[in-house]
């Protein structure tokens, strides 16, 4: 897999390589995010064994581990006889290991799923033999929720061992484009807006083909890893998937209020709060409120939204429609895509345009808060602020193939005086950002009363 991004991370586990102590450091994110890339990077100039778990049996996956570990220390009764329980190989690692070394398992729910004594087993493996070592131990794993409560959480036999931990998200927009540097600011978009920030979907795509023919051979196509992606994840995370599904469905065809969910799904009020609860800890979803709110728990504005471009894109369009990707129907498919797929743009350039924001904090003030807000009338895209300063900047997206002219700066002004945030000592300022450039007179307009224009992603001087 290409490598990209992963600076911090890689700094991080780099730092803490040099101080020469005992790490237990423990990876975890969504599969296909690149955390075992990640790994790899690091350990690649390092003596180190790298093990990934899976679901064989617990005496296989000992023999293997005893391979590697007997290619590495160049013991051939280990490489012939493998270990015998995981005990033993805490044990072998202590005695053996005399200088740095870096020892990986990735895929740990897969043990810990097939042995619930697992968790114990591991905390006296470190508690006895690896606490005091050279040793960095590092964990991986994919399922997020198993990760939690099997490593992370106070229930778990693992807490309070661990010295480190980095949850992997996606990439960003403007990481992203790296995969795809060729590409323009618009036609990434369109890409970004199908497969959002997973490193290994990104790779899927080929840039020497059209759009269509890439969503027909790498997401309709029932071959392709993509088709069934979505329904992988949810099984891999959840045992009844069904209802987590159907919840999903619902955001994805705008209803983003907890009571248009609870009737589109026909779950209780208490049930559809356990399940969202869990999406949005699995970073599936994300309940959002308007930025200017001060009590993010107990306001009722809150909406719910997919997390994910790819999530989206595969609830909108290859859910509801499976039964006509498995006959290769894909132009009635596509048709749908055409339909609607511009709405999609706009709303995730509303988010690129959040990401832009942010890149721009040194020029413009330092925000500390960034985000949407509404009301039951209105609606701004973008605005962030500052509570120390009183600052505040209102912004507004137009993803349209015409240039943005004075009346969408007036407009935004007008509705700038609805939001309710320290109205007698704010200070205001306004950003456009327009993905076909602005109007000579809205450019002069905006030099004159100081208003920050960005075209596509560059600021306009």
């Amino acid at each position: 897999m290409k490598f990209i991004n992963r600076e911090i991370e890689l700094e991080d586990l780099n730092k803490r390589w040099k101080k020469e102590t005992s790490e237990f450091f423990v990876i975890y994110g969504r599969r296909r995010v690149g955390k075992t890339e990640l790994v790899k990077q690091f350990i690649k100039d390092k003596p180190s064994v790298y093990f990934m778990a899976d679901k064989r049996s617990q005496k296989e996956q000992l023999r293997e581990l005893g391979r590697l570990l007997g290619d590495y220390f160049e013991d051939t009764l280990l490489i012939k006889n493998g270990f015998n329980e995981w005990l033993q190989v805490f044990e072998y690692l202590k005695k053996n290991v005399t200088k740095r070394f870096v020892f990986v398992i990735d895929e740990y729910p897969y043990l810990a799923e097939s042995d619930s004594s697992m968790g114990s087993i591991f905390q006296k493996g470190w508690d006895e033999y690896l606490k005091n070592s050279k040793i960095f131990f590092i964990l991986l794993g994919s399922s997020i929720s198993m990760m939690e409560s099997e490593v992370l959480s106070y229930k778990s036999p693992l807490f309070g061992r661990r010295t480190g931990q980095a949850l992997i998200d996606p990439l960003n927009f403007k990481q992203s484009h790296q995969f795809f540097k060729e590409k323009s600011f618009e036609d990434f978009l369109e890409i970004y807006t199908i497969l959002g920030g997973m490193p290994a979907y990104l790779l899927e795509f080929d840039k020497n083909i059209s759009l269509k023919e890439n969503i027909i051979n790498n997401i309709f196509s029932k071959t392709s890893f993509l088709f069934n992606e979505i329904e992988f994840i949810l099984k891999e995370e959840f045992r009844q998937p069904k209802n987590y599904l159907s919840i999903l469905k619902a955001i994805s065809l705008s209803k983003t209020k907890f009571g248009e969910i609870a009737n589109y799904t026909g779950l209780s009020k208490n049930v559809l709060t356990k399940y969202i609860d869990t999406l949005i800890n699995l970073k599936l979803i994300e309940k959002e409120v308007p930025v200017t709110e001060d009590n993010l728990q107990k306001t009722k504005k809150g909406i719910y939204k997919i997390y994910d471009n790819f999530f989206r894109f595969w609830f909108q369009y290859v859910f509801p429609y499976k039964s006509d990707l498995e006959i290769q129907r894909y132009v009635e498919v596509l048709r749908k895509i055409e339909e609607t797929f511009h709405q999609n743009q706009s709303l995730v350039y509303e988010n690129v345009c959040l990401e832009l924001l942010s890149d721009f904090r040194d020029i413009i003030f330092n925000f500390e808060r960034i985000g949407r807000w509404w009301n039951k009338e209105e609606e701004i895209d973008v605005i962030g602020l500052n509570d120390k300063t009183k600052q505040i900047i209102f912004g507004e997206c137009k993803w349209s193939k015409n240039m943005v002219d004075t009346n969408v700066y007036y407009d935004l002004k007008r509705k700038s005086s609805k939001v309710k945030w320290n109205n007698a000592t704010r200070k205001d300022h306004f950003i456009l950002f327009s993905k076909s450039g602005f109007t000579k007179e809205m450019k002069n307009l905006a030099k004159s009363e100081n208003v920050f224009l960005i075209e596509k992603e560059t600021l306009i001087p």
